[in-house]
Parts: C-alpha cells; sequence; structure tokens
C-alpha cells in the first residue's frame, strides 16, 4: 500500500493530472518533462511516485498548473504550456484553484492565514515605526494653493508625495501596532531618531533622498534607474541569465498600462535591531501597488504566503512585480502568479 502522506497524496494527484485530465491525449512523463523543460523524464517520475516521492519545488507546480487549466496546452505537435498572458478569464480562474490545491499538498502545506504566517507590517511591542515619504516637488506645488503654507487653505499632506500609499500604510501600521508610535514625515524633515527606528520608505530615487540613501547602504543587486536617464520611463535594472535587463513600466502613447513595482525588507543600516522596508514604484501606482500587495485583504493572505514559502526567514529579501493600471487605478499585485514577479532576491535554489 502506498504511504498516506500528504507527500503521497501530491504524487497520486500529478500522476492523475498527467493520465486523467484528458484521457484521450495519452500524455507520457517524456510529453510532460519536454513541456516543462529543463526536466528529465525520471524526475517526472519521482515526482508522480507515492511510495518514495520527491517533492517538486513550488515553481514546477505553477507550471502544472497552467499547463493542465486549458485544454489548449495539447494544441500543435507537442504538448506546450500557453503563455500566462494567453489564458482566458476561466482559464486563469482553473490555473488557480488547480495551484489552490496542489500547494496544500505540498509538503503537507495547508493555505496560512495572513495571521499565521510572519506578519511584514506587525512590529515588536512599543519600538517606534517612521514612514517616510519624498516631499512633493516644488514645481509641481506652486499651482496648488492647498500647497503653499502662506495659504488659508493650506493641508500639510499636499505637500507629500505618494500621498494614497501613505494613508493605505499608516492606518493598517497603526492597527497592527496600538502600542507602537507610528509617525510619517517627508524625507528632508526627518530628525536623528527617526532614522534608528523601523524605517519604512515609499517610493524612488527619483524624489525620495532617503531610498536613495538605503539603497546604496544594502546589499542589493537591483539599481533604481531615475526616469529620463538611460531611458526615458526609467525602470529596475537587473541581471538575467548573466544580462543586464531593464525592468520598465509599459504605457500606451501617454497613458500607463503597467507600472513596475519593488518590495524590498532588510536590516536598517542605521540601527541592525531594526528593519527598513522599501515600497517603490516607478510611479505612484506602483508604489501604492507595493504597499497593497500586504495591506489588501483580498490579497494580503496569499502573497504572505507567498514570501513565507519563497523566503523563509531570510532577513533581506526583494521582489519586483508588475501592477496593472486599468481605467486609471493600480491593481494590488498578486505574487502567487508567476507572470506577475518580474524579479525575486535572493535567487532561488534549482
Amino acid at each position: 500500500m502506498p504511504e498516506r502522506t500528504p507527500r503521497a497524496a501530491l504524487a497520486r494527484r500529478l500522476r492523475a493530472l498527467r493520465e486523467e485530465q484528458w484521457p484521450d491525449a495519452g500524455i507520457t512523463q517524456a510529453d510532460l518533462a519536454g513541456a516543462i523543460g529543463r526536466v528529465s523524464v525520471a524526475l517526472i517520475s519521482s515526482w508522480e511516485n507515492p511510495e518514495n516521492p520527491v517533492m517538486p519545488p513550488i515553481k514546477r507546480l505553477e507550471v502544472y498548473a497552467t499547463l493542465f487549466a486549458t485544454r489548449r496546452s495539447l494544441d500543435g505537435d507537442h504538448l506546450r504550456v500557453v503563455p500566462a498572458g494567453e489564458l482566458t478569464k476561466e482559464e486563469r480562474e482553473r490555473r488557480d484553484e488547480l495551484l489552490d490545491e496542489l500547494r496544500s499538498l505540498h509538503e503537507g502545506f495547508e493555505p496560512k492565514t495572513f495571521e499565521q504566517v510572519r506578519d511584514l507590517w506587525t512590529f515588536e511591542e512599543h519600538q517606534d515605526v517612521t514612514i517616510v515619504c519624498a516631499p512633493l516637488p516644488e514645481e509641481l506645488r506652486r499651482h496648488l494653493s492647498y500647497a503653499d503654507p502662506e495659504s488659508a487653505d493650506f493641508v500639510s499632506l499636499y505637500t507629500y508625495a505618494d500621498p494614497d500609499a501613505l494613508i493605505e500604510l499608516f492606518g493598517h501600521i497603526r492597527a497592527r501596532n496600538p502600542e507602537a508610535r507610528v509617525t510619517f514625515r517627508t524625507a528632508d524633515s526627518l530628525i536623528p531618531d527617526d532614522y534608528t527606528a523601523h524605517l519604512i520608505l515609499l517610493g524612488g530615487v527619483d524624489w525620495n533622498s532617503v531610498t536613495r540613501d538605503v539603497i546604496e547602504r544594502v546589499d542589493l543587486p537591483v539599481e533604481q534607474v531615475g526616469r529620463e536617464e538611460d531611458a526615458e520611463q526609467g525602470g529596475f535594472r537587473v541581471r538575467r541569465n548573466g544580462r543586464s535587463i531593464l525592468l520598465e513600466p509599459q504605457f500606451d502613447g501617454g497613458r500607463l498600462l503597467e507600472d513596475v513595482a519593488q518590495f524590498y525588507r532588510g536590516i536598517s543600516p542605521f540601527n541592525r535591531k531594526r528593519t527598513v522596508t522599501v515600497c517603490n514604484g516607478m510611479y505612484g501606482r506602483g508604489t501604492l501597488g507595493a504597499v497593497r500587495a500586504l495591506t489588501d485583504p483580498r490579497f494580503r493572505d496569499r502573497n504572505a504566503g507567498y514570501l513565507h514559502d519563497r523566503f523563509g526567514e531570510a532577513e533581506s529579501f526583494s521582489i519586483i512585480s508588475r501592477v496593472p493600471v486599468v481605467g486609471g487605478q493600480g491593481l494590488t499585485p498578486d505574487w502567487t502568479l508567476e507572470e506577475n514577479r518580474l524579479h525575486e532576491w535572493p535567487e532561488a535554489a534549482e
């Protein structure tokens, strides 16, 4: 009798997908290995062996879910994985359901709630938290009476860049840390004690000087290219397969279709007993997307679970993702979808 464990259950499920999802197709282990790429038939066999199963990495299960989400995988001369961007709404929903099922079987993994994984926005009691925004540049303020301190209508928040992200995050952190002193300031108004608290930096190197100072001090193989430096719209420069690649936002004429956002968490270079977090987009909707990835109640549990699975208890990590813009609104990125993740550091072990 095969061992009745979650590992064995996953092995049986993977075999059933190959043999029973489309029984008329006669998919072989060799067919599957060719479609997944960079795996051997022997490795596929080990994943399907319920008596002594080998656990495939999560990224391989993502491929399985995409492959078996649509019968269009059988179109053509050989089995293939349909690019995620070509899936229909129904196929994406089927892929998500299948991936949740496979993840739940992976080494006894049960989908974790937001409360069960390390909550990156909850800090130890009575530790100060400082949220740092860029000041809105003077040339953008001069036509706003609300941003003029001499105006009777002056509102200080109009002098902050990324106010959407600030309001979203400030309320969330206050709720998560009721005993902490949570403050927010612009980068040009910090006092020395602010630097040694838990630092959360909103916005990129174009306007936020503290983001620039921190990125220069941490060991992170990602460079943010400011707008109109090497590229008109800027982006994040990373290395992939030995080549330097610029991950850029996408436009249609002057309309933003997709921003690029980075979430970074590491040890603060100013106080090793505290953390620094960077939520950074090339534009404001990217910054808000990086924040909402772990505050939006519809996505935060799965995104927190993904970070837990992917990075474990790593002290420092970074993820760069797409932030789609629809109807002028930035959408919360789902990090569990491979096509949304543009770069991760540290790199996953093969």
